[in-house]
């Protein structure tokens, strides 16, 4: 039988034009500025009047709203119980948009809620810090930082997010790996440069493998530093669904025929050209604006229920996972297997998320509850429906009390420890995860300074409709 190297060293050499990628990129960048026929466009609200920074509206259902749009005023007044509608133009700015991920901040709230509570050298913790957009807006403000995540994934891309490079070098490089895309050819992949894991010729047309492979193993042979080589393998790392097999948009990494989705020859170096072209001058522009002075880390031997730290921290600020949402190591699994951070199952990393669902049935045969009068009625109800499912509520609530406790000891005095967490629906139940957390929060000894809603307007990640997540609320905890 042959391998995918060999049947494939016959391939004839496909063309690649880089002034076609090119071409690509530079329209991208005009409507991410906003350019029309060389143009800035003025935004516009919904009554097509010039855009005012913050804006009272009034929803579909007749629910006052408060629009802000952009940064968000460092003093903005807020009230317990007010809905604000937070409109983000910075997701893909500087370093925030090398990597896809689910359900992450978007970077005007971190850092509107760090310079509301924090001065410049204090230090901020994210214990959950997913794909590190606290740490970056903390780094950008001159606040040290600290990110906490069990997933090695999150960890690395947190890394290189945080990380300035040198300008020459990080160009050199770029220039490297064009000119290797420009000259590839089948035949220069052998066997041993294609990483095995689960399904794999599943998960990827033979094509795409051999490419993959390809970019990869230069990438490695870059004559650079390390720091560098993680930008290009995050890079590399950010177009694997795109040109998999696999629905681009869900939260689980699955194959859905019906979508009949179109995968052709070359899209993997084009995307990487692509990809690079479009960062590289991100990554650059972070650079020059990214202090020297100032420190963060995302160290591997903690998690947010396991914090080494007393009387730390100045603020702490993060978005928890949400309650049976997402699944994470699930998410992120081809781009882990691509990278060397996985390669087997997935369930011993499963296992240490909050939120996990990887329970077993020896856990959830009696009822749990957690102590929270109204949250202790919503497990009952989803208990009654589904006992599986009532646990991995209960855990998650006793993982968040584990948090809370573990925030509260590495906070210092009248510390704050800032929340966004959103609600679902549990077996057609309600479940109001920020009106449970803040009263585990008052039962450790917080006390709730504010609360406030964060209206979510678009979802990057496709969630069952009857699981879906409209409203973040954000609660202010001060120690």
């Amino acid at each position: 039988m042959q391998t995918i190297a060999q049947s494939s060293a016959q391939s004839s050499f496909y063309p690649i034009s880089l002034d076609e990628i090119k071409a690509k990129v530079a329209k991208k960048n005009g409507r991410r500025n906003g350019l029309t026929n060389g143009k800035i466009q003025q935004t516009t609200l919904f009554s097509n009047q010039p855009l005012d920074n913050v804006k009272e509206i009034i929803n579909e259902f007749g629910e006052k709203i408060i629009r802000v749009d952009g940064e968000i005023p460092i003093n903005l007044r807020v009230k317990d119980r007010d809905r604000f509608l937070f409109i983000s133009y910075n997701q893909s700015i500087l370093s925030h948009g090398l990597h896809k991920y689910p359900a992450k901040f978007f970077p005007e709230l971190p850092c509107w809620l760090i310079k509301r509570y924090s001065k410049e050298g204090d230090t901020i913790l994210d214990p959950f810090s997913g794909s590190g957009t606290t740490n970056v807006e903390a780094l950008l403000t001159r606040r040290h930082s600290i990110g906490i995540d069990v997933d090695p994934f999150s960890r690395y891309l947190s890394k290189v997010k945080t990380t300035p490079l040198n300008e020459k070098e990080l160009q050199s490089a770029q220039k490297y790996l064009l000119r290797l895309i420009l000259n590839y050819k089948p035949s220069r992949v052998s066997e041993k440069d294609i990483p095995v894991f689960p399904y794999r010729d599943n998960w990827f047309n033979k094509e795409i493998i051999l490419e993959l492979a390809y970019l990869k193993k230069n990438i490695e042979a870059l004559d650079t530093t390390e720091d560098i080589k993680d930008f290009y393998r995050i890079c590399f790392s950010s177009i694997i669904r795109g040109i998999s097999n696999a629905d681009d948009n869900c939260t689980r990494t699955v194959i859905r025929k019906k979508l009949n989705k179109k995968v052709f020859p070359a899209d993997a170096l084009k995307k990487f050209a692509e990809v690079i072209l479009l960062n590289v001058p991100k990554m650059i522009e972070f650079s020059q604006n990214c202090p020297m002075d100032t420190r963060v880390s995302f160290p591997d031997e903690m998690d947010a229920r396991n914090i080494n730290y007393n009387d730390y921290f100045d603020l702490a600020v993060t978005s928890p996972p949400y309650a049976n949402a997402v699944d994470y190591p699930r998410t992120h699994q081809l781009e882990s297997y691509w990278l060397g951070l996985t390669r087997g199952s997935l369930t011993p990393l499963k296992k240490k998320h909050v939120g996990t669902e990887s329970v077993s049935s020896s856990e959830y045969k009696k009822l749990h509850k957690i102590g929270v009068k109204e949250a202790d009625m919503t497990l009952l109800k989803i208990f009654k429906k589904d006992p599986r499912r009532s646990y991995i509520a209960f855990k998650y609530l006793d993982d968040m009390r584990l948090n809370l406790l573990e925030i509260h000891k590495a906070l210092k005095k009248e510390g704050r420890y800032v929340v966004v967490v959103g609600n679902n629906k549990i077996r057609g139940e309600l479940f109001e995860n920020w009106k449970y957390i803040m009263e585990l929060a008052k039962n450790i000894g917080f006390n709730v300074e504010n609360y406030f809603a964060s209206e979510i307007i678009k979802h990057f990640i496709k969630v069952p409709r009857e699981e879906r997540i409209n409203t973040d609320w954000v609660i202010v905890l001060q120690k």
